[in-house]
């Protein structure tokens, strides 16, 4: 399946270093860069790749290497240099080629090489042989990260314990869609994917997860797939039906939970505007701390700063930017977070994830608070809390879970007065809503249950059948 290999080294890699590792097949092999510099390339004599390799990344986010490569991958010190190398799967000695690069770093810097069984890592100080090897040429429009390229779809074949939302990912997703093609993601069936991979799973971007049983399912949906004209594609049975796998449907009871919290907030476009406070009020009420780190991509190796993720946004505008948040390891915490011009002024989108095991307390009962002060001092303009019966790690399995139960949602100031609010103060559920900010300019927050059985659903469709019939405009409002 996949063969990246992962160097996380003590300390800085220099010119040195780099240089021995990129003479780990011998001097007779071509080195070219792509992407100014970001990504170099081992080649062979004919120019076509073997081994490709990304800018080193500093990791300053404690828990990110555990969270993705699992325990035994965590420096002691909690900070390594990352550096990712992608072997070329046509190549059965790529492999080795990639191993005997990350040997020769740790060699040097010290560190350790995810998998630790990488073939290649034995004999560092001796090149690959390398004599004879022949590559398939990449493809025109081939980003380092896609193994085949159809006029359909591009196909990247992972195997890692949890298969992030990459920087290599993004960009083969991005140049796929302006390609006109979809992007699939094949796995083996104990590989999980990350919640931030997860957020950007939409047609015709695809999870394929191998089967013993039925061959190859979606990863989300659990839809059994064929392989039709260089794409993934549901099957279909004799009556026009697709078939959901046995192994996708296999739902696993669990006692731990997840709370999600996604809200969105709107800000006037001003010059001192600081963006991701309402996220970090979020994060301080539900686990005491700020977030730890955020990016673009994971691994998450930025510590977190309001002011770098403003200057950033500011940067890109008017374009969206799409950034990832995490937390401390001792709360798994993850949150999605968007930034948007609109009509309205400046808007985030944010989407925050916690984990809770068998007795740890879910803190429902600081959501009205929670949603007072998003009011008060963020801007809020809707907000949607739900509970969900899964995996406290937050990873994502490639199996039926249970969906979240809806247990509160809360309007803002100008939604509500888009409603009406004497509308909005009175609903038909059983709970009175909470009001929210100044008396003057009120919002207003919803119980809708425990999260513990379907009721919430229903409190639910029936709170938004009621604020629906209250402004003409609430439906674009509530999304």
């Amino acid at each position: 399946m996949t063969k990246d290999v992962i160097a996380l080294t003590e300390r800085m890699p220099d010119t040195v270093s780099m240089l021995a590792g990129l003479l780990s097949g011998g001097p007779d092999l071509q080195v070219r860069t792509l992407g100014d510099g970001a990504v170099v390339q081992l080649c062979n004599a004919e120019g076509r790749p073997l081994v490709s390799i990304e800018a080193p990344m500093l990791l300053q986010v404690p828990g990110e290497a555990a969270r993705l490569l699992g325990p035994d991958a965590e420096p002691a010190s909690g900070t390594a240099w990352w550096i990712e190398a992608r072997a070329a799967t046509s190549v059965p000695q790529a492999e080795e080629l990639a191993g005997a690069f990350a040997a020769r770093l740790t060699m040097m810097l010290g560190g350790t090489i995810w998998p630790p069984d990488v073939p290649g890592t034995t004999d560092p100080a001796h090149p690959v042989d390398t004599s004879g090897i022949t590559a398939v040429p990449a493809p025109a429009a081939a980003q380092p990260a896609v193994d085949m390229l159809t006029p359909r779809t591009a196909i990247v074949l992972q195997d890692r314990p949890v298969v992030p939302m990459t920087s290599w990912l993004s960009e083969a997703l991005r140049a796929a869609l302006e390609s006109d093609r979809g992007l699939q993601i094949v796995t083996p069936g104990h590989c999980r994917i990350s919640p931030a991979l997860r957020a950007v799973l939409d047609a015709p971007t695809r999870w394929v997860v191998q089967d013993e049983r039925c061959g190859y399912y979606d990863g989300t949906s659990g839809a059994v797939l064929r392989w039709e004209d260089g794409a993934f594609v549901p099957d279909r049975d004799e009556s026009g039906e697709t078939p959901v796998a046995e192994s996708f449907a296999d739902l696993r009871p669990t006692d731990d939970r997840r709370l999600i919290v996604s809200f969105r907030t709107v800000h006037a476009p001003e010059a001192d505007l600081v963006l991701g406070g309402a996220l970090e009020t979020v994060w301080r009420k539900l686990t005491g701390a700020p977030p730890a780190g955020w990016s673009t991509a994971e691994p998450v190796n930025v510590p977190w700063s309001r002011r770098q993720l403003t200057a950033l946004a500011y940067e890109r505008a008017p374009r969206p930017t799409w950034t990832v948040v995490v937390g401390h390891p001792d709360r798994p915490a993850f949150a999605t977070l968007r930034v948007i011009r609109t009509p309205k002024g400046v808007e985030e989108d944010v989407t925050l994830t916690l984990g809770y095991g068998p007795g740890e307390e879910v803190p429902l009962a600081e959501l009205p608070a929670l949603a007072d002060e998003l009011v008060t001092r963020h801007g809020l303009a809707s907000l949607v809390c739900q509970l969900r019966e899964a995996g406290r790690d937050l990873s994502v399995p490639p199996r039926l879970e249970l969906p979240p139960v809806p247990v509160g949602f809360a309007l803002g100031a100008e939604e509500v007065r888009e409603v009406g609010k004497a509308h909005a103060s009175r609903t038909p559920l059983r709970e009175a809503p909470v009001r929210l900010g100044p008396a003057s300019r009120p919002g207003y927050y919803y119980g809708l249950g425990d999260g513990e059985g379907p009721e919430g659903w229903e409190a639910m469709k029936t709170l938004m059948h009621y604020l629906r019939s209250g402004g003409e405009d609430f439906a674009a409002t509530a999304g």
